[in-house]
């Protein structure tokens, strides 16, 4: 029987003592704590070596490199160097391929878990392997090497500025004959250790060793954080419940009757494979993780997991009068040149959040939260510039999503039109982008078959399509050419209404290859028709032209309109009480929702916006829906997403709010009064 001691500067309190077998060999496996007493632990080291195979060294500072550079701790090497007999490790080569195994399983297991997190590393020199690997998957990385070895009131940003700072640090170490890389968790001057504190709580990933984090914590930093730690105790856990931690990444594998630390686990595989410290290599140490699937442990502290996602959401005014309710100009300049002069001026003011958005609970676990970031410009100021200026402002919006940590940003009204519908914004900017355009095609003709069905004024058969005519108008456009594609699949006819002959007519053909038995016409003179349509969906990016007139429409007929500024305002509605007008398909989203009012009712959102909820949701932090050609078949994949966690079509909403029972009844009843005397033009 083999036998490892491992001699650990930590607390006497947890000693153990117990037998296991691993990698086909028995072990006896002793611990003994010095309370942070070095010269204790040297004397321990001189007098047990003999008596064991091989010598385990705990809660020391291990020896790393960053780049090119390699750190050495002398009270480390102190204590390694009395080892003389037998192999001795302290558990740092394992040790960093389990930080990065554990990174990996995290991200995997759950959903792309730190895509664009915000992590803060206590010290990144010692976690340095780990600090590249997590680079891969956000760039909102901070050091706090200079607060904590140095004293510095700054954090580093990024890899290459801890690579420098490790490249000064490195000569001053070869200057001083003093050692600088500490071997206790040092104090901090209150101010500097308010730094550590702030950041701690403007992270979502802390990482550090568990006596790092409890000394730096500060009341509720830690709350619905992530930490990643090695060797967790019970006592740390109880502290972690106690501030509310969501989850602790323990890179220390549970394979024992007792948690040992990796400095043991190390040591054992090197008793196993009998040879040195230094000739185990990481091929060795990954094949045998492999073979044995070791794992990390993944702790909840409050019993309750939170998985949560982030997004962020653009939004803009669609008019001035949308500017007026949100700023203090009093109502007598409406209409004005001053007004005129604000909206012009709105449209270059940067970014800025109009409100955080939380409460959002799927029933499959996940949580959605984010962030509704406002640019100024309306319609009419982003027509009367290039699609440029419009990008250049996305973008910086884009820029300000990923600092605060969204996942995904969707584009909402009509910044996901302009230009190429997203494209350009997309390809330049570094975090997900989607236009929502693939779930409003979804809730628009969700909120028309509900309609349909409420009006009850045409017969419909399970199974067989619905014997009544739609027209799209603004076919070609993105949700506009999805939205025929889906009527030609479910309605006996469908026009396709557009200004350009030839690109419906293409729009056209590429229907019939997908749907061979559809009846399709098209036309450049919509109201030539709209006196035989029962559904007509407006599409278009005419930005208040009118689109259609809506006293050549039958009576009875469902339009549902999708752009943003609507096609048809709230006089030309009032024309028509025998037609039902509906604001496309807005979407309840699960949950409570809190957030600043976008003029929807509580708990509802654009059905644009609750794509990007969705994807966050669902972890898909990837380009969904952008540009003009909206794939028919990410509109079914969002719907049944949606469907999945929770999504549900809002109360069907006109110009003066949702429609009740007794509105759409009264729609009904004046629609069969006009059909008696109605002929289409």
């Amino acid at each position: 029987m083999k036998k490892v001691i491992n001699i650990s500067l930590g607390s006497s309190e947890h000693d153990y003592q117990f037998k296991t077998h691993f990698l086909d060999e028995d072990f006896t496996i002793e611990r003994i704590g010095t309370d942070g007493n070095e010269t204790e632990a040297w004397e321990q080291l001189q007098r047990l070596q003999s008596k064991c195979d091989v010598i385990g060294v705990g809660m020391v500072p291990d020896d790393y490199n960053v780049g090119a550079y390699k750190f050495e701790n002398s009270g480390t090497k102190k204590l390694t160097r009395v080892v003389t007999r037998v192999p001795v490790t302290t558990g740092s080569k394992l040790r960093r391929i389990l930080q990065c195994a554990a990174v990996r399983h995290a991200q995997k297991e759950l959903g792309n878990y730190f895509n664009n997190n915000k992590v803060l590393f206590l010290s990144g020199m010692a976690n340095y392997e780990m600090a590249t690997l997590m680079a891969e998957y956000t760039p909102n990385l901070m050091f706090a090497d200079p607060i904590i070895q140095a004293g510095l009131p700054k954090m580093l940003k990024s890899v290459s500025a801890l690579e420098l700072y490790a490249r000064g640090r490195y000569n001053i170490n070869k200057l001083s004959p003093f050692d600088t890389e500490q071997s206790n968790v040092p104090s901090l001057p209150q101010v500097k250790s308010l730094l550590i504190k702030k950041a701690m709580k403007d992270s979502h990933v802390v990482v550090g060793t568990c006596s790092e984090i409890r000394k730096y914590a500060g009341k509720d930093s830690l709350v619905d954080k992530t930490l990643i730690a090695s060797s967790v105790t019970d006592a740390d856990l109880a502290y972690f419940k106690e501030a509310k931690v969501n989850l602790v990444i323990d890179v220390t594998p549970d394979m024992f009757e007792q948690v040992v630390g990796i400095n043991v686990i190390e040591a054992m595989i090197i008793s196993a494979m009998d040879m040195e410290a230094d000739e185990l290599s990481t091929a060795d140490i990954e094949d045998i993780i492999n073979e044995l699937k070791i794992k990390p442990r993944l702790l909840h502290p409050t019993g309750e997991f939170r998985n949560i996602r982030r997004f962020a959401f653009v939004i803009h005014p669609l008019s001035q009068e949308y500017i007026r309710n949100v700023t203090p100009i009093p109502k007598r300049f409406a209409h004005t040149p001053l007004m005129n002069a604000v909206e012009k001026a709105m449209a270059h003011v940067p970014p800025l959040v109009y409100s955080e958005v939380k409460g959002i609970k799927s029933p499959c676990g996940a949580e959605a939260e984010g962030w509704l970031i406002t640019v100024g410009g309306t319609p009419k100021e982003m027509l009367s510039h290039s699609p440029e200026f419009t990008y250049k402002r996305l973008l910086a919006a884009a820029k300000m999503a990923e600092k605060l940590g969204a996942q995904i940003l969707g584009l909402g009204a009509f910044t996901k039109v302009v230009g190429d519908a997203g494209i350009t914004v997309a390809r330049r900017a570094e975090i997900p982008i989607t236009t929502g355009n693939s779930y409003s095609a979804s809730g628009a003709l969700w909120a028309a078959a509900d309609a349909m069905k409420r009006l009850k004024l045409v017969e419909t058969e399970e199974g067989k399509r619905i014997p009544a005519k739609s027209m799209v108008i603004g076919a070609t456009g993105s949700i506009g050419s999805v939205s025929a594609r889906l009527l030609a699949m479910a309605f006996d006819e469908v026009y396709l209404a557009g200004r350009n002959e030839k690109t419906l007519e293409k729009l056209k053909k590429s229907i019939l290859k997908d749907t061979p038995d559809a009846n399709v016409s098209i036309t450049t003179d919509p109201d030539a028709h709209l006196g035989d349509m029962d559904v007509v969906v407006t599409s278009t990016s005419g930005a208040g032209k009118k689109i259609l007139d809506i006293t050549k429409v039958k009576p009875g007929c469902v339009i549902t309109d999708v752009a943003r500024p609507l096609d048809l305002p709230a006089e030309e509605v009032a024309k028509r009480p025998d037609v039902l007008v509906i604001e496309s398909g807005e979407i309840e989203v699960p949950g409570k929702l809190d957030m600043k009012s976008i003029q929807l009712p509580d708990n509802v959102v654009f059905a644009c916006m609750a794509e990007t909820i969705v994807l966050a949701l669902e972890g898909r932090f990837e380009v969904f829906t952008i540009g003009r050609n909206t794939e028919w078949e990410k509109v079914k994949e969002i719907y049944k997403l949606g469907i999945k966690h929770g999504m549900k079509l809002a109360a069907i909403s006109g110009v003066n709010g949702a429609y009740t029972d007794e509105d759409i009844q009264k729609v009904r009843e004046l629609a069969l009064e006009a059909r008696k005397t109605w002929k289409p033009s």
